[in-house]
Formats: structure tokens, C-alpha cells, sequence
């Protein structure tokens, strides 16, 4: 349990009898102040709830391949395609290697020998000679190893050879020199078999490559390549890069939003029809659970694939370990992001009504039921505690979205009267949409509405009492996003400053997650963000330590007070009036300044002091006040 106590923070002041008043100095004189704040230390204001703060995961500036994943292999399965970005090919971070004087080709297939129906592609390697195979790059600079630890590969493989192909995998700098002892299996049958094995680090890099070579001739073909620290985050199984890991548990948050953000209202929301999907698809949960290497792949928005290697279950048990509850947020069939279409198809929107309503199974629902039984066949009999959902993100097209947000939200209510369904107000903090929007939300009695804005520090410090205002008995509201734009020491003292007003009105603001979240240095789609990183290294941004701050100190409810107000900042005018030269003399003489309407604000005849003569380059400068 996290400890909880009432937060304030108070310079240079005391408190006595309820009141805020100045320290005395040490030789008894009272310094002058600028500000006074009265506190009324035995009231009570509102209760801030346990959750308030939390963080919000979405994969962008590869937050999640090459991120928080720990997958060190990039394009593991050779699924990426000129779809995702126009760079690709499913050779991406792959590139041809060989021993001994080993030839051969490699090229990907898309055939009835595929590993399965929503991992179709797979390497293809004809051997003629030698030791032939590939390497891989990994993400940033190369893969990334530490001497003395553990990482486990595993392959799927299969060969057209009766007396099998021999297969070596070697993780090497970018010159071949072994970075760990190699790894030798004996690939059997013409039937897809997952191979693994274990390599211990003989050294650290950052630069390197994870090589498949074999030998013996015919056709060897393999797909979900894969390399993982054993020292993931609580050491589970597909589990999460452990220092990224550990950063976000440090902040204790009370929930995680996932997974978007526009990746759950953008593309198609059609479902994966094999051979010819979509595959810019908006986030939909079932494409990824099961087993890894039979989930579908994505072209995410943010113009890279995505392998849903943290997919939905990955996403719950997450959420579990760092003691925040999930809130999971899924399509309303209404684009965003720029793309503003709805999808007017009745029979998809019952689809991903049922879905919505088969997710909240997926997470609380019995053993014995269709979905907390795959839930318990992943590894996890106990429900995970779902109690929000939000339906929709960032809609452009209020009439059309909310209408679809009803149907959602009739059926969760009839199915599931104890889930919070969350709706939205669009991309701004005002505007069209953002009235519009909120005149629904507020017209139908909807629990609670997602704000998201992204403004300058000027900004949150001008709208600290937003929230003063709000109606306290109409939709709370979830900041589902927020940041200044920038992570300079400045924005984070903004942002801090704009949270207090937050708190003050906890009874109104109930959930709150800056924005986003994880930046990969070599990925960035956007900024700022609270923690960067790069293949070897994180690092927190300012604005971390200030979410930081807020989230590990909860109050427990909001003590009255009272600021004065923002003391005259007017003093005496003072100035001077300069007279230059560049690269010449002159003499001045008789200067006369006036304003716009001609009066006159200053004269000078140089009288008291003589003509001045100004060498070149320097300045006669007279003041006056």
C-alpha cells in the first residue's frame, strides 16, 4: 500500500492559528513579502482518489517494438512491408552473411508453407555451399548485449533436407567477433519446430548482430527469429525491457491508459481477413493475444509496424505488476487523427460492441467463461479487475461519434453496470468540437469525459482555475492527455503549477496522465515526452520528475486556502538612449526623442557636456529617468 498524506508545500512561512504568515528573521524583523495564503488547516475539501494520477502507454516514437518490449530482434517475423513505411522491404534490419566461403539466396515467402494464417511471411534460405544465412541489426546502433547476462533465442525452423540442416546462431559485433559462444541446433523435418537455446554475454556492446548461418544445401526456412534478456521485468516470458520498466513503476501511477491515442481511431476498423487485410487497421484487442507468433502484425499510425509482441494480456498483467488498474480504450468506428470518416456499417458496430463486451470478460470474467478461459490458458486464472473502459479518441465528428458511443455504452451498462464507461471532447481544450461534444457528454449523464490539449507553459500557468468552474455535478474528467510543449526545467514548473489546480479540484478531475509517455531517440514522432531512451540507455525528462513528485504523494483530500493575489509588479521607469556608429565617426548634436503624437520625451543639446564625437564602433550613451 502506498503511504498517503496531506501535501503542501510552503516557503518561507509558518503556519499559526489556520494562517499562513511570515517567518521573522533572526534579528526579530519581519522581511517583506509578496504573497500570503491562508489555510484552513482543520477544513476539508475534496477527496483525491488513489488513481488520480497514472500514465498513458501508446506505441509511438517505438514505445513498444524497440522499446518497452524487450525483443532485441527487429522485424523478427519478416512481416514489414512498404505499407507501414515506405523504406521497407521484409528484409528490413536483415542483411546477408556467410562463413567459409558460404553461398546461397534469401528471400521472403508468402506461401502455403507459412508458419500460420496471421503470420504468413518467412525466410527463405536456398543453401549452395558453405555457411549462408542472415544477420540482424536489431533497433539504434545495433543489438544490445551486457557481459555476463543471459539471453534467450528461439527460432521456428523447418528443412526440405532428410538428413536435416545444421544451423548456427551467433551474436557478434558488426565486425564478426563473438560476443557470446554460439548456439548450434540440427534443424529435422519439413514441419515448422520451434528450436531455443541461451547465450551468455562474454562481453558488452551496444553495436550487435544476431547472424543465422547454415549449411549442407537445400532449403532451410525460418521465421519468429527471436532474442530476449532473461532479465526482463519481474523476469516474466515476453516480458518488458526491466530499466524502462522500472522508471514507470517508480512513479507508482494509479492507472494505464493503452493502447492510444490514434491507434485506436485510425485506418480501417474492418477485422484481419486473410491474404488480403487491411493493414492499417485501427487497435483491435483480439488481434493480440494467444501466442506471439500467431498474432497479426499492424502498420501502426505512427509510420512503423507494429508486431503486438505487448499486446492486451501483456498490457493487463503490466498494469498488475505496477499496482495501477488498466483502462483500456477501444475503437468508437469514427476516425481521428486527421482522417475524420465514420463508418456508417451496423453490423461492424455490433461486431465491435460484442468485442468491447467480450474484452471486459477477457479481464474479469470466470474461468468458465469463453474469454477469462483463454485468460486463465495464457497464464492468468484471476480476473484483473477491469473497472473503466473508454470508447473513443480524439473524434473530429461529435454527432457521429456520440451516436455510436450510446450504442457502446447501452450495452456495457446492461451487460456490465459496474463499468465506467469513459467518453471524450475531442483534440482541443476548446472550440466547435470541444463544445459541441460536451453539450452531449453533459445532455446524456455520461460518467466521465477525456480532455486532451497540448499547450504552451504560458498557457498552463494562465489556466490553473480551468477547472474551478466546472459543473460539480455534471461528467467528471479524465486528462487523458496533457504536456507543455517542451521538457525544459521551465515546462515541468508550469505543468506543476497547472496540477495543483488539478488537485484543488479533485472532486471534478478524477484521472490525469501526461503525455506521451516513452520516446526512443532514433524513433521520435513527437515531443515531448517524460522518458527518453535509446538501446542502452533511459533517461527522465524534468517533466518525469514532476509527475514523479505529484504521484508518489497522494493526499488524501484537499485542505482550503486562500493565495492573494498577484502583487504589482510596477516600478519606476529608467532607460537610456544610445547613439552608435559601425565603421565610422560622427559628431551629435540637439537629439530630440518624441512618441507617436509628437510629444516630446526627451531632448539634449549636449550643452553641459559638449559636442561628443563617437569613434567607430563605439556608443554615446546618456540616461535619464
Amino acid at each position: 500500500m502506498r503511504s498517503r498524506s496531506t501535501r503542501i508545500s510552503v516557503l518561507s512561512l509558518t503556519i499559526a492559528a489556520g494562517v499562513l504568515v511570515p517567518v521573522q528573521t533572526a534579528s526579530g524583523q519581519t522581511p517583506t513579502t509578496d504573497y500570503s495564503l491562508a489555510v484552513d488547516a482543520a477544513g476539508r475539501g475534496a477527496a483525491i482518489d488513489r488513481s488520480m494520477y497514472g500514465v498513458f502507454f501508446e506505441d509511438i516514437n517505438r514505445a513498444a517494438d524497440g522499446g518497452l518490449y524487450a525483443e532485441l530482434v527487429q522485424n523478427r517475423s519478416f512481416e514489414y512491408d512498404k505499407a507501414d513505411n515506405a523504406s521497407y522491404t521484409p528484409l528490413t534490419s536483415w542483411a546477408p552473411t556467410s562463413l567459409n566461403g558460404g553461398i546461397g539466396t534469401a528471400t521472403v515467402a508468402d506461401d502455403d508453407r507459412r508458419l500460420n494464417e496471421r503470420n504468413r511471411r518467412h525466410l527463405k534460405l536456398d543453401l549452395a555451399g558453405g555457411e549462408y544465412g542472415v544477420a540482424n541489426s536489431g533497433y539504434n546502433s545495433g543489438i544490445r548485449v551486457e557481459k555476463g547476462k543471459q539471453y534467450d533465442f528461439s527460432v521456428f525452423a523447418r528443412t526440405d533436407r532428410a538428413a536435416g540442416t545444421p544451423l548456427t546462431a551467433a551474436v557478434t559485433d558488426p565486425a564478426g567477433k563473438a560476443l557470446a559462444d554460439p548456439l548450434r541446433v540440427q534443424v529435422r523435418g519439413d514441419g515448422w519446430v520451434k528450436y531455443t537455446g541461451a547465450f551468455r554475454a562474454r562481453e558488452s556492446s551496444a553495436l550487435g548482430r544476431l547472424a543465422l548461418t547454415a549449411s549442407g544445401g537445400g532449403t532451410l526456412r525460418l521465421d519468429m527469429v527471436s532474442l530476449f534478456p532473461r532479465d526482463t521485468y519481474k523476469n516474466r516470458p515476453n516480458g518488458m525491457r526491466a530499466d524502462l520498466a522500472e522508471k514507470i513503476a517508480a512513479l507508482k501511477p494509479g492507472f494505464v491508459r493503452f493502447p492510444g491515442g490514434c491507434l485506436v481511431n485510425t485506418g480501417s476498423h474492418q477485422g484481419y481477413e486473410a491474404p488480403n487485410w487491411e493493414r492499417k487497421r485501427s487497435y483491435q484487442w483480439k488481434d493480440t493475444i494467444g501466442p506471439v507468433e500467431q498474432r497479426a502484425t499492424n502498420a501502426n499510425f505512427w509510420g512503423y509496424n507494429q508486431s503486438y509482441g505487448i499486446g492486451y494480456y501483456e498490457y493487463f498483467q503490466f498494469s498488475e505488476d505496477i499496482g495501477a488498474m488498466p483502462l483500456p480504450v477501444v475503437p468508437a468506428l469514427v476516425t481521428g487523427c486527421g482522417q475524420n470518416k465514420a463508418t456508417d456499417d451496423p453490423a461492424l458496430l455490433r461486431r465491435h460492441i460484442q468485442d468491447t463486451l467480450d474484452l471486459i470478460e477477457f479481464a474479469n470474467g470466470p474461468v468458465t467463461s469463453t474469454w477469462g478461459k483463454k485468460r486463465a490458458e495464457m497464464g492468468h486464472p484471476a480476473p484483473f479487475n477491469l473497472t473503466h473502459v473508454g470508447v473513443g479518441n480524439e473524434e473530429n465528428l461529435p454527432d457521429e461519434f456520440f451516436a455510436r458511443f450510446t450504442e457502446f455504452r447501452k450495452a456495457i451498462a446492461a451487460k456490465y453496470p459496474g463499468i465506467t464507461v469513459i467518453s471524450n471532447s475531442g483534440p482541443d481544450d476548446t472550440g466547435t468540437t470541444f463544445d459541441r461534444l460536451w453539450d452531449l457528454n453533459r445532455n446524456a449523464k455520461v460518467s466521465m469525459v477525456d480532455e486532451h490539449y497540448y499547450n504552451s507553459p504560458q498557457w498552463f500557468l494562465q489556466n490553473n482555475q480551468r477547472y474551478d468552474t466546472y459543473d460539480r455535478n455534471g461528467p467528471k474528467v479524465f486528462l487523458g492527455e496533457y504536456a507543455s510543449l517542451d521538457n525544459k526545467f521551465g515546462n515541468a514548473l508550469a505543468e506543476a503549477a497547472y496540477m495543483t489546480g488539478l488537485e484543488r479540484n479533485a472532486d471534478v478531475v478524477k484521472l490525469a496522465s501526461y503525455a506521451p509517455l516513452l520516446a526512443n531517440t532514433d524513433y521520435v514522432q513527437w515531443k515531448p515526452d517524460m522518458i527518453w531512451f535509446d538501446n542502452q540507455r533511459s533517461w527522465a525528462s524534468a517533466s518525469y520528475e514532476t509527475q514523479k513528485l505529484f504521484m508518489t504523494n497522494v493526499g488524501d483530500h484537499v485542505v482550503p486556502s486562500k493565495a492573494s493575489a498577484t502583487p504589482a509588479t510596477v516600478a519606476p521607469i529608467s532607460g537610456a538612449i544610445g547613439l552608435s556608429t559601425w565603421a565610422t565617426s560622427a559628431a551629435y548634436d540637439d537629439v530630440k526623442v518624441t512618441s507617436a503624437d509628437g510629444a516630446q520625451l526627451f531632448s539634449d543639446d549636449f550643452r553641459r557636456q559638449g559636442r561628443r564625437a563617437v569613434p567607430p564602433g563605439r556608443h554615446a550613451r546618456r540616461q535619464d529617468r
